[in-house]
């Protein structure tokens, strides 16, 4: 059976030189791991601290995280990009230079015969009224569009700028019950697992033998998620299984 493994929230760019550069090599070294053990990677958004697909420009900094994704593909395991609040501008590049299939909404799917919902969980909170609607704003083409007429340095550096205020508000950290109860509600209503990431803060809960799973983060965490012979699991990149 299949070898499914998840992870999410590595924010790729957002920190100084020094842990930019342990957080790639950590990332590099799991995705090694995955090319030798797993089936499938799902990816749930906020890889990057900002992504926008111009039409003939990438980040440099980036190149050597996209050239592993794109060794997975070339060797037969599938990559599925969930996007997030991040890097919701992920577009048509990934699947014709990488072989990575993007997601712009949350995921239902039948992993190992059971029914998982896969998100990256921004705005499910009921304080993101506003944050909602933001979201169908700055996704619509006219948006993209105007954005892209900005040079890519000045893009990437007003998006910088913007991401860096964000982090300061603070994380989610008051919203993790409010999660839970968005994951029991969805296994109301037949789904066997839960998976999000977005606040950054690791976690695994069952109720009547359904899960509940937030990936947590690659940035202090460095956890991740498997899924194997029905069962889940979540890891950090050390192995050790978290509680």
């Amino acid at each position: 059976m299949s070898k499914i493994f998840l992870i999410s929230d590595a924010h790729l760019g957002a920190h100084t030189e020094s842990l930019e550069n342990q957080k790639q090599r950590r990332l590099l070294s799991f995705l090694e791991h995955v090319k030798i053990h797993g089936d499938r990677l799902f990816i749930l958004g906020d890889l990057f601290d900002f992504w926008f697909e111009y039409r003939h420009v990438i980040p440099r900094y980036h190149f050597a995280v996209l050239q592993s994704l794109s060794d997975l593909t070339v060797r037969g395991i599938t990559v599925d990009f969930i996007t997030g609040n991040h890097d919701y501008w992920a577009g048509s590049f990934f699947q014709d230079a990488l072989g990575i299939t993007v997601h712009a909404d949350p995921l239902d799917i039948n992993i190992h015969g059971k029914r998982f919902l896969l998100a990256h969980g921004d705005g499910l909170a009921a304080k993101d009224r506003g944050y909602r609607l933001l979201k169908r704003f700055l996704r619509h083409r006219v948006s993209i569009f105007l954005f892209r007429m900005i040079h890519p340095d000045l893009g990437y550096g007003l998006a910088k700028m913007s991401s860096g205020i964000s982090r300061r508000a603070g994380f989610l950290d008051d919203v993790e019950e409010e999660y839970f109860l968005y994951a029991r509600n969805r296994f109301q209503e037949g789904f066997d697992g839960v998976v999000i990431g977005h606040t950054h803060l690791p976690s695994i809960r069952e109720e009547d033998h359904k899960t509940f799973i937030n990936l947590g983060d690659w940035i202090t965490h460095f956890t991740y998620g498997v899924i194997e012979n029905g069962r889940c699991q979540l890891l950090n990149w050390k192995n050790e299984a978290i509680p």
